[in-house]
């Protein structure tokens, strides 16, 4: 165990750089090497609560290279025991001898990577000059996402929506002293249609964004709902939309946003432009106008996950 580096959450705060934790992101999504089967997906009774918990499972491998899987649980109602609804470890391997070369503290390696895949995803899929944001929801993730689309996009001026309105202040009080201003909104409906980017990462089984209040050229980053019965966006938001994935792999296996209007007739399976293999090989194109909406779920995968451990356990034995 002496020899097993432990990673935590302070170290990998302090370390990150998201244009560099992008530019490793989108090198993994062009390797044709790292192996990645469909994440382990169990949700389990959890009666003190009434709702169930979530034990998830995501390996992945480079072989004769690096390997690694995070278990990750997710346990709705923690907020009100002030903890974080998700929680997990990631175990980072060497993937010629087996042995594990470190654990990593998964609540802040998660958070980077899903804010550095959605930005990434936002070099592509939003306007080269979008300048103002929506963040909606007030979890670990707001404070990296919002950093992170400021580091693809001259963000000038961020507004935070969230269902306490004391939570959605502590995120801009976070944010003070960067590059753009940001300021809590009391609803959605106020700001919504004047703004450039809405990322929104909740927990939600009802929509949040609705169609009816978008304008042409926005583009819309969805990152929380990962059950079937969770959506962050309506229908008529959909409709709207271009609509691009993560992978195809785990978005059309897990998460409302996708799924019920699949369901439903709202869109067809062909309807979905592209994923981010796709986008980062570039196969396919992103945004093709500064009239689309674009429309960008995020499901998580373990290709994120590895190739982020990687970039950290480096910065970790370089110190």
């Amino acid at each position: 165990m002496k020899d097993i580096a432990l990673i935590d959450d302070d170290f990998i705060n302090k370390n990150t750089q998201f244009n560099e934790l992008i530019s490793v992101i989108n090198d993994a999504f062009k390797s044709s090497s790292i192996e990645v089967p469909l994440r382990h997906h169990h949700d389990f009774k959890n009666p003190e609560e009434g709702i169930a918990s979530t034990l998830l499972l995501m390996p992945a491998w480079n072989p004769s290279k690096e390997a690694g899987v995070k278990i990750v649980t997710v346990s709705p109602n923690n907020a009100k025991f002030d903890l974080p609804s998700i929680q997990g470890t990631y175990i980072y391997l060497d993937a010629h001898k087996g042995m594990v070369k470190a654990i990593l503290a998964a609540k802040s390696l998660t958070a980077k990577r899903t804010a550095a895949t959605s930005a990434m995803a936002s070099s592509f899929l939003s306007k080269k000059d979008a300048s103002s944001m929506l963040m909606i929801g007030t979890g670990a993730l707001s404070v990296n996402l919002i950093k992170a689309h400021a580091s693809v996009r001259p963000i000038k001026e961020v507004y935070v929506w969230g269902r306490n309105p004391e939570k959605a202040k502590l995120v801009c009080d976070q944010l003070v002293n960067e590059n753009f201003t940001i300021n809590p909104v009391e609803s959605i409906k106020e700001i919504i249609s004047n703004v450039d980017i809405i990322s929104c990462a909740t927990l939600s089984k009802t929509p949040l964004v609705l169609g009816k209040y978008l304008k042409k050229g926005q583009h819309i980053d969805l990152v929380g709902s990962y059950k079937k019965d969770m959506r962050e966006a309506d229908d008529e938001t959909i409709k709207k939309s271009q609509i691009f994935v993560d992978t195809f792999q785990g978005c059309l296996q897990e998460n409302g946003d996708i799924l019920i209007p699949l369901q439903n007739g709202t869109i067809k399976k062909s309807d979905i432009k592209a994923d981010l293999f796709d986008l980062c090989s570039t196969k396919k194109q992103g945004r093709l106008n500064n009239k689309e909406i674009t429309y960008f779920k995020s499901v998580g995968h373990a290709l994120e996950d590895l190739s982020a451990a990687t970039y950290y356990y480096n910065k970790f034995k370089n110190e």
